[in-house]
């Protein structure tokens, strides 16, 4: 990642983040990337704040003191932070998505914490809740999502040993099309080289690693090719039911269905489709916010709440 797209990110952060407007000083000394002369500070800071509106991030401009209005400070508001994304396919769902994982990642690392932290060093109240899902999670994509990915993009042949359901492992050879996530599960369809036919595989179901070929035998990806059309149409979300206290977990309040109060609780429910990214949103707002159905989610939530604890014994 270059240096400029980090600022920009670590200063839509702070931006996001802070919860009163902040000044270019303020800006200057949290955000990491700022560097040089008070004009050359100045010059940075005018063309990150070009870009990011050309990019629809709207920056607010406005009095960090609602008494004295002397020097004007900068904020995004998160209900200005959202896409209205209309109708997409789901090759450009899965981009979206790989985008948002970059996003997550860029959003959570040392020097995007290091900008809240210097802002609260220096009294100003920010809050990562404030953040458009960002919640961190337990594990990454699968382990061979990359070795997949650069297998699709250079068009190579990948192999491996995949389990059946009657746990027979055989050796299969194919041509990656494409990776996506369905119900926790990570996917990867192509065509198969000793049937010639399109098939999906689990990932979770290989049985070893995964290699690549080394020969430069590229092939074509039908154009009309989708990958949620081999999943069928069995996509309907579940619904879940969680307990979140008062004034807390705004995250999981955006999303809700219905909120119904319970004295310093409310019970919420809320559709999912991926039960791991809805067990992270949980996991992410700590005892703010507690999963009581359905049971398999609550089983779900309590093994993953055990591999946290064994990790830091």
């Amino acid at each position: 990642m270059s240096r400029k797209i980090e600022r920009l990110i670590n200063l839509t952060i702070a931006l996001l983040a802070t919860k009163r407007f902040l000044t270019k000083n303020e800006i200057f000394r949290s955000v990491e990337g700022y560097e040089g002369s008070d004009e050359a500070k100045e010059r940075m800071f005018e063309r990150d704040k070009d870009d990011l509106r050309n990019l629809g991030v709207e920056i607010i401009v406005g009095s960090f003191d609602p008494v004295f209005e002397d020097e004007a400070g900068y904020r995004i508001k998160p209900e200005n932070y959202n896409l209205n994304l209309g109708e997409i396919s789901g090759k450009q769902l899965a981009l979206l998505s790989l985008a948002a994982e970059a996003w997550r990642g860029a959003a959570l690392d040392d020097a995007a914490h290091s900008a809240l932290k210097k802002l609260q060093s220096m009294g100003i109240d920010s809050d990562l809740d404030a953040l458009p899902v960002i919640a961190p999670r337990l594990s990454s994509s699968h382990g061979d999502f990359q070795l997949i990915a650069t297998a699709i993009s250079k068009r190579r042949r990948i192999s491996f040993a995949y389990l059946a359901q009657t746990l027979d492992s055989k050796v299969r050879v194919i041509e990656p099309y494409a990776i996506a996530t369905k119900n926790s599960h990570w996917y990867v369809s192509g065509r198969d080289i000793e049937k010639s036919q399109i098939r999906t595989f689990r990932l979770d179901r290989i049985d070893g690693e995964i290699t690549l070929d080394s020969t430069e035998e590229n092939f074509e990806i039908p154009r009309d090719y989708e990958i949620f059309d081999s999943f069928g149409d069995d996509q309907s979300a579940a619904i879940a039911n969680i307990k979140i206290r008062k004034g807390k977990a705004h995250l999981l309040r955006s999303v809700a269905l219905t909120i119904t109060d319970e004295d310093d609780w409310d019970l919420i429910t809320v559709n999912f489709l991926d039960a791991r990214q809805l067990i992270d949103l949980v996991l992410w707002h700590g005892e703010d916010a507690v999963i009581t159905g359905p049971d398999e989610l609550r089983l779900q939530i309590i093994e993953a709440l055990t591999q946290i604890r064994v990790l830091h014994e």
